[in-house]
């Protein structure tokens, strides 16, 4: 159930969804004028054919041109976030509300003044449906200009380096905070499975994206088995790759397709998907850092505001309360470290940003304002990853007082304390 629930909402979030819902609802606009005007007192006033086709006419031809330089237009920001940025922000940009918006109510306005001007061509409509048609035809035309300027306003900054950051951080804050909060979705934590245990394969090369531990556990539940699970959304698996070991308890005499239930449990795809993956944000995010870094771009400020963006995530991450509960207690699931998260995170910026002494300083910065939210295990992370930083910074730069001030920087982190 909850796998067809994350097909659903991807759906709802493709842009073709609601460009079809807002077509239909202009279809329906258009058809059921006549029905409109059964409780309307619009008898008395005739509007004659020759008064409405033109405004619709205007209306279509206008709309057709306003929704191809709207695609054109998102198209082209689209390629330029990817260009400037990463292309795993791209896909946060197509889910854009406000675009999808924009794009479906032209589509709407469209197909309400096509349908209008084919049924007033056919005699469709009686006096009172053609009055109910011109007020649909004003309300329609209000909308859209409302809708137009929304758009331009948008456009402004969609697309730019700090809307994708933006979008970034708040789609991988969410999912970030919902991992520590239940780091192995309500299952056990690992106890090792027993050499017997039956092993059960990816069956396809992909990446993992979604695990359903519910359905997991109901089934362990219902055959006696308990269930070690072996990967993460957000693993790369190949075709004869393990993702599950099933243990059986007791007799455990129900018949059971094993790969169907792990398939159906377990979502290996083509491309990694942000539903359930914590660490895809964090790899976005530390691609765009790297991006700016880069001898194309040479732009060590975005590096320093992605860094920002990258403590705000992980002081959401190591701040929120872990809830204990085990709801499905025959599922045993991994967990991942901090340590694993700054490798995603903070690595790759400390590798590129090696040679910029401010950016080898904001690493700096950034795991010490993470240290204060820390455990120990995970100051430990935090202190690992300030040592790496600074080997690779010392490594690349040759200017002893950068050299100095990037060692200064690590000390200070070195010897901070960790309240928790």
């Amino acid at each position: 159930m909850a796998t067809l629930l994350i097909y659903a909402r991807r759906i709802t979030r493709r842009i073709w969804f609601r460009a079809a819902a807002f077509a239909a609802a202009g279809v329906l606009l258009a058809l059921l004028a006549p029905l409109a005007s059964a409780w309307a007192p619009l008898g008395a006033i005739d509007l004659g054919q020759e008064a409405l086709s033109p405004i619709l006419q205007i209306l279509a031809s206008s709309m057709l041109a306003v929704t191809t330089f709207s695609v054109a237009t998102m198209v082209s920001s689209l390629a330029s976030a990817a260009a400037t940025t990463t292309p795993r922000a791209t896909e946060l940009l197509a889910q854009d509300r406000s675009s999808q918006t924009a794009l479906s109510t032209f589509i709407g306005a469209f197909a309400f003044a096509i349908v209008g001007i084919v049924a007033l061509a056919t005699q469709y409509y009686d006096p009172a449906a053609r009055i109910v048609l011109f007020l649909g035809a004003l309300a329609v035309i209000v909308v859209v200009i409302a809708t137009l300027l929304r758009w331009i306003s948008h456009l402004v900054t969609f697309g730019h380096h700090a809307d994708v950051l933006d979008r970034v951080e708040q789609r991988t804050t969410a999912v970030l905070t919902a991992f520590a909060r239940s780091p192995r979705f309500g299952g056990a934590p690992v106890i090792g499975a027993p050499p017997g245990a039956h092993t059960i394969t990816a069956g396809r090369s992909g990446f993992v994206t979604h695990v359903d531990v519910p359905s997991l556990q109901r089934w362990a539940q219902r055959g006696d088995y308990r269930v070690h699970l072996e990967v993460l959304p957000g693993d790369l698996v190949d075709a004869g790759s393990p993702i599950l070991r099933v243990e059986a308890l007791g007799d455990a005499s129900q018949e059971v397709s094993w790969q169907e239930m792990a398939r159906a449990a377990v979502s290996v795809e083509r491309h990694r998907t942000h539903e359930q993956d914590p660490r895809l944000g964090l790899v976005t995010l530390s691609e765009i850092s790297s991006r700016a870094l880069s001898p194309g771009v040479n732009d060590p400020g975005g590096a320093i505001e992605t860094l920002a963006t990258l403590h705000r995530v992980l002081r959401a991450y190591l701040t929120t309360e872990v809830d204990p509960t085990i709801t499905a207690d025959r599922v045993h699931v991994p967990s991942l470290d901090l340590a694993t998260l700054l490798r995603d995170a903070v690595e790759p910026t400390a590798r590129d940003g090696a040679g910029t002494v401010e950016v080898a300083i904001r690493v700096q910065r950034t795991l010490g304002l993470l240290l204060p939210h820390a455990d120990p295990t995970q100051a430990r992370a935090l202190r690992a990853a300030s040592s790496d930083a600074e080997a690779r910074a010392l490594d690349a730069l040759t200017h002893e007082s950068d050299r100095a001030r990037v060692r200064e920087s690590a000390a200070a982190l070195r010897s901070a304390t960790t309240p928790r």
